[in-house]
């Protein structure tokens, strides 16, 4: 394992000319490649099983790399995983929560230290550039850090209360629920598998988890970490499969307590309402965004196409918090398109383990589709496609960062997320109406605005319908969230709690709250 060079990669890292990092992740890189192919087991209690039926998951940097072979998971597969979930959990439950931190403290150092290792693996798996691929296995450490951390500070969430006699003694606990069930999506393969499955067995829960089948690799390999960290059998289970069997059962089984999932509106609006239809189960949802930038003329136009371009075509767009569409004050929207064109044509597109190379492919051919469909839309609508609009399919799956302007702001494409990099820019003629059109949506993930003027911004600060807002960010006008720095959760359809992950109040949603009052003369401890 190569050792982590002197520098923190966070998603607000601008650019990494660090030689000593570089040659780092081309060492990892050369591990990564030494090892495509490979079959990986499903991890199921104390057992590594494997099946006859396997699917493979291919690299979209190049439609012939097959990075690893997977099994094709059953619903036996998912029931025998909740089984030795629910076998694990009295004694998980009744480990002592230092000890249980302990576990998990020591699994994160262990991705710190795999840091280039699991970075490379991913870069070829969903390919996300360096830079991105090292900030997701980093935040992965990070949120396990951040959540004991905040576990510990709370004193494992015993709370004495008041009481009604001398003899009497009370408390509130905040006790974990059982089996979490974990669906993680492929655009942060680690980092939403790690940080949901880690803030759930912190809380003393066991967990199921169900990675994407477009990056089961990164899943597994946070499992590596657990299980070389001590976690005991059953703790953590993993299976791979499709959405139709693993996801269904894990959706419909009664032994499920709770459920994290990541992904569309429309399967998370799904899950909602079928897993809660016979009784109340906790379910946290997280249903992505179609997330706005608002640039004033009093705003620094240079900053401003700086932070909506590195949000609008990170990782290709494919972020739940991707800056989609921008409403830019009209005197300075013309001035701003410049810029931001200027910036967009200096993205370098291509293999994204070349370390030259900023934006890599899409995930998969679906999401090609929909990055076609929209430019032939916005062109027949009578959009401008001010640069981009193009693909390269000659091995995998790229299209080009692409910005249009000239659409009504009534739009599909102003409303509908598409998480591929695709921006549309329309004009405002003023700050109200520029809310009133971010606001206008389904969806309140992530909001930015460009201002100079301290009336506007707290005129947005207390206007804006988002769970995420930045103002004049130039390392990313929506995205860039970090644990324990900011908080990362969604209002109305992009998220369900209104407790948001990365922040102070996520680990609560998996313990439930139990009033124990004893007469005598010392509560037992827990």
């Amino acid at each position: 394992m190569a050792t982590t060079p002197r520098m923190k990669i966070t998603y607000a890292t601008l650019s990494a000319d660090n030689e000593e990092l570089q040659s780092a992740f081309d060492a990892a890189l050369e591990r990564a490649r030494a090892a495509l192919g490979e079959t990986y087991p499903m991890i199921i209690g104390d057992e590594e099983r494997t099946s006859n039926d396997t699917f493979e998951d291919r690299s979209p940097i190049d439609r012939e790399l097959v990075i690893a072979r997977f099994p094709t998971g059953t619903r036996t597969d998912v029931q025998d995983a909740i089984a030795a979930a629910r076998a694990a959990y009295p004694a998980w439950r009744a480990t002592p929560w230092r000890e249980r931190l302990a576990i998990l403290r020591r699994a994160a150092d262990l991705i710190s230290e795999r840091q280039f290792d699991y970075a490379a693996l991913m870069t070829l798996e969903v390919g996300k550039n360096r830079l991105e691929a090292l900030g997701d296995v980093e935040e992965t450490a990070d949120l396990l850090r951040y959540y004991g951390d905040e576990f510990e500070k709370a004193d494992g969430f015993v709370k004495p209360m008041g009481s009604l006699s001398p003899t009497e003694k009370t408390r509130s606990v905040l006790r974990p629920y059982g089996v979490f069930g974990v669906i993680s999506p492929f655009n942060f393969p680690m980092a939403l598998a790690g940080g949901p499955s880690g803030g759930a067995m912190i809380a003393g829960n066991t967990v199921v988890l169900k990675p994407s089948s477009d990056a089961p690799l990164s899943g597994w390999k946070f499992g590596e970490a657990l299980r070389d960290a001590g976690l005991p059998d059953g703790v953590f289970n993993l299976v791979t499969g499709p959405g139709e069997t693993v996801g269904a059962e894990l959706q419909e089984n009664p032994g499920i307590d709770g459920m994290v999932f990541t992904g569309s509106y429309e399967v998370g609006m799904d899950l909602y309402r079928s897993f809660t239809k016979d009784y109340p189960r906790p379910i946290i949802t997280e249903m992505g965004g179609k997330n706005p930038a608002i640039v004033m003329k009093s705003a620094d136009l240079d900053e401003a196409a700086e932070g909506v371009m590195r949000s609008a075509f990170g990782f290709d767009g494919q972020k739940c918090s991707a800056n989609s569409r921008v409403y830019v004050e009209a005197p300075v929207a013309r001035e701003f398109v410049a810029k931001l064109v200027e910036k967009t044509r200096e993205i370098t597109i291509g293999d994204p383990t070349e370390r030259e190379n900023w934006m890599g492919p899409v995930i998969n051919q679906r999401a090609l589709d929909t990055f076609s469909k929209a430019v032939e839309e916005a062109r027949a609508d009578g959009g401008t496609i001010e640069v981009g609009g193009e693909t390269d399919t000659t091995r995998g799956f790229f299209p080009t960062p692409t910005v249009v302007t000239g659409l009504p702001l009534e739009h599909r494409l102003f409303h509908d997320e598409l998480f591929v990099p695709f921006l549309v820019v329309g004009e405002v003629d003023s700050l109200d109406q520029a809310l009133h059109e971010a606001n206008d949506t389904a969806y309140g993930l992530t909001a930015g605005i460009f201002s100079k003027d301290d009336g506007e911004i707290r005129r947005f600060l207390d206007t804006i319908q988002a769970g995420v807002v930045y103002v004049n960010r130039r390392a990313g006008a929506t995205t860039g969230a970090w644990p324990g720095i900011q908080s990362f959760g969604g209002w109305k359809g992009s998220g369900s709690s209104g407790k948001s992950g990365l922040g102070p109040y996520y680990v609560q949603q998996f313990l439930r709250e139990q009033s124990q009052t004893v007469i005598g003369d010392e509560v037992p401890t827990l």
